[in-house]
């Protein structure tokens, strides 16, 4: 039997599309929730970053210049709103088109996104190129109007996601009647620093209040809501729920055998980067005050961008040759360290519930974290984790001293955490929970103010 990409594979039953990044693991890991449902799952991508990884099977519109159909993807799960030209067509060679994909090709190597909001317009009778910010929202439209979801989940607000995105293109083209709008807040990032801001405030209050049902991680970000008056009708029954919908707990805690006094002295390091998010300068410095009391050990350091690489070399000569940088690492080799690892270091400024400590959690791995208030409603010092805030060197030291020689410690947190990610973030059980959620909305299509 073919597949084509607009017959739904489970016919007459509810249709969820879905709005947000389409490389983000986040995004995959939420969607694939739903796999095994008798949902019907499309991903519309937001303008900008890469495309999905070709193996993954769901249904979803591209609205960015790609060259990925022709390489070998199965156009039954993919859609290219901006017209590819074949081969032999004066397109491909005229010079701006050849221009976009000479550029294409040089930000992937450099490994950045790709960000266009170039389409092909049909007012061109050329058909050449030209530049149209409106084009993927009205892309969005016209799949929204044709498909007609019953749920429309954006995945996120702000950088690149979907719930700007689509609030505007609602708004432009009048889509409220199509579907309800489900938001996912993304744990810290949408809020902790905008809802203070004027300029993003009354928007974050706008898309709160037109939306029917909301979804977030963790705590802080309910009482801001409630705070905005937003009735609690529109917060989930199933808040706080991980942001990938939780982790296979019993697959990772069959993964080791080894307490983790008992295993190599790795720190393992996956927020090594400058960012609004977290600071990495604040860890070298405290590296510096605490090497002699922690080595030897070997720290691996993920996700490092190049203000990170740079300061690195600042770092003395002992402690660089047992550092290991990666900038991009494939999931399985975190998982990998994250079972080798005796440490998880991530303190940052702003987070939801961090998938990173759900990991450490169901891994063994000790954590260390920052006392932030969308965690420590959660997890108990010495009890779940050791607390260290990012903007001081000195704490950090210290909770990493304590980490690297208290062997009672780290096995008892151990103990405990396997206890704890169980009950929060087990994949399967909250697995059961979204089905039923997304069929209690649908079952509600009439009821305005949501579940």
């Amino acid at each position: 039997m073919t597949l084509d990409f607009e017959s739904d594979p489970n016919p007459g039953k509810p249709k969820i599309l879905f709005i947000g990044l389409a490389y983000s693991t986040h995004t995959h890991s939420w969607i694939d929730l739903l796999s095994q449902s008798e949902l019907n799952v499309r991903l519309f991508a937001t303008p900008g970053g890469w495309m999905p990884p070709v193996d993954w099977m769901v249904r979803t519109y591209l609205p960015q210049l790609t060259s990925q159909l022709s390489e070998g993807l199965e156009p039954a799960v993919r859609k290219t709103l901006f017209p590819v030209p074949k081969k032999g067509n004066f397109l491909r060679w005229h010079p701006i088109y050849f221009g976009l994909r000479v550029m294409r090709r040089i930000l992937k190597i450099l490994r950045m996104p790709f960000e266009l909001s170039i389409a092909y317009s049909p007012r061109n009778k050329m058909g050449l190129l030209q530049s149209d910010a409106d084009v993927p929202s009205a892309w969005l439209a016209n799949v929204i109007k044709d498909w007609k979801p019953d749920i429309i989940q954006t995945l996120g607000i702000y950088d690149e996601q979907g719930g700007l995105f689509y609030y505007q293109c609602r708004k432009k083209n009048h889509l409220e009647k199509y579907g309800k709008w489900v938001v996912q807040l993304r744990g810290g990032s949408d809020l902790a620093l905008r809802k203070h801001d004027p300029a993003f405030s009354s928007q974050i209050r706008d898309i709160l209040t037109d939306c029917d049902s909301i979804i977030t991680d963790n705590l802080a970000n309910v009482d801001y809501i409630k705070g905005l008056g937003i009735p609690n009708a529109k917060i989930a029954n199933i808040v706080p729920v991980p942001g990938t919908g939780g982790i296979d707990v019993d697959h990772f805690i069959s993964l080791w055998n080894q307490p983790p006094s008992k295993r190599e002295r790795i720190i393992l390091w996956p927020k090594a980067y400058e960012s609004y998010w977290s600071k990495a300068l604040p860890v070298f410095e405290a590296l510096k005050v605490c090497w002699e009391d922690i080595q030897p050990c070997e720290i691996y350091m993920l996700a490092t961008n190049p203000e990170v690489t740079t300061w690195f070399w600042d770092l003395p000569a002992q402690i660089r040759e047992h550092c290991h940088l990666f900038d991009r690492i494939e999931r399985a080799r975190v998982f990998e360290l994250l079972i080798k690892a005796r440490v998880m270091l991530a303190p940052s400024l702003i987070d939801g519930f961090p998938n990173s400590l759900y990991e450490a959690m169901a891994c063994g791995v000790f954590p260390i974290v920052s006392p932030l208030d969308s965690i420590t409603p959660v997890v108990r010092e010495e009890t779940n984790v050791l607390f260290a805030r990012n903007l001081y060197p000195e704490e950090i030291a210290n909770a990493l001293i304590r980490a690297m020689k208290d062997d009672a410690l780290v096995d008892t947190v151990a103990t405990n955490n396997r206890k704890l990610v169980e009950q929060i973030a087990n994949r399967q059980t909250i697995r059961e929970k979204v089905v039923q959620y997304y069929m209690t909305l649908v079952e509600n299509q009439k009821n305005p103010s949501g579940i």
